[in-house]
């Protein structure tokens, strides 16, 4: 089976709707050869490896033999920084003006490892906003909650993440894409209210702070309160797709649409400014030029 993908593989609607099908039509095959084959690919934002890496997570358990073919030089090179097509043959690029974000896949244990590898990967990129010491923890907090919730509620095996800095674009935007397989949202939600809730309605009540279908003292919702001050400010994005449901907290305002396929899965893309001067602190540090 060959798989031609798309001249563009974006971090926007249409590309998740794309991977949602993708995911749809690839999740029941078994012992199969599948191609993925890149020639018609002209754009691919990389921080999606995360998207694929789950993707193909469930066809090899599948016991499917993947392979990747005709991928352009350029996308070919930072696949080969981030270290996403390793395994299919490929050999590593240093990643010299440090744009990537390594594709990892993490055991849902591994707290230690994934706790590491947000504070080396993505805070510690020289170009990130400037923030104080507590606001970087609490963000690496809130990142974390995030693998937190994918291993309480996903139920998954891994919890794949990847990134990517765009430096040409005006923002210079730092995507940062988590997935799992898991247990999708709509159904956490739809079981903890007793009744059918829409997927693009249980992510919007998962987003908004305090809101939880956690029970005991535990945090709730998806954890991410500090992010999305911080985001609102820096002028980032947040997207979560998740069943059929898409999710996006951009500009201060709030986007909400239906997958035209289901995802058994979660998605959270956080989209950083890189191209930001602004210095952040917290209010609880007491300084005069606090953000929050």
């Amino acid at each position: 089976m060959i798989i031609e993908l798309p001249i563009n593989i974006k971090s926007e609607f249409e590309g998740y709707n794309y991977f949602s099908r993708l995911w749809s039509e690839l999740k029941d095959h078994n012992y199969t050869d599948i191609v993925f084959d890149f020639k018609n690919v002209k754009f691919f934002e990389a921080n999606l490896c995360a998207m694929f890496g789950a993707i193909f997570e469930s066809l090899e358990t599948n016991n499917n033999f993947i392979s990747v073919i005709n991928i352009h030089s350029r996308i070919l090179n930072v696949l080969r920084k981030n270290e996403f097509v390793l395994p299919y043959g490929f050999t590593k690029v240093t990643d010299t003006y440090d744009t990537t974000v390594v594709y990892k896949k993490f055991n849902p244990n591994a707290d230690k490892d994934f706790y590491n590898y947000i504070n080396t990967q993505l805070l510690s990129k020289e170009e990130f906003p400037s923030h104080s010491e507590l606001l970087g923890k609490r963000i690496i907090e809130n990142i974390f909650e995030l693998y937190e919730n994918a291993r309480t509620h996903g139920l998954c095996n891994y919890i794949h993440t990847c990134g990517q800095i765009f430096p040409n674009k005006l923002s210079k935007p730092l995507h940062f894409t988590i997935v799992d397989k898991g247990k999708n949202i709509k159904e956490n939600v739809s079981i903890f209210f007793g009744k059918e809730i829409e997927a693009k309605e249980a992510i919007a009540w998962a987003m908004e702070k305090g809101n939880t279908t956690k029970t005991g003292s535990n945090p709730g919702g998806l954890g991410l309160s500090i992010i999305f001050e911080f985001i609102k400010i820096n002028g980032g994005k947040i997207q979560v797709i998740s069943s059929n449901g898409f999710y996006e907290f951009s500009n201060n305002k709030i986007l909400t649409k239906k997958l035209n396929y289901t995802f058994d899965g979660t998605l959270v893309n956080l989209r950083f400014n890189l191209n930001d001067n602004n210095y952040y602190s917290l209010i609880e540090e007491e300084d005069f030029e606090n953000i929050f």
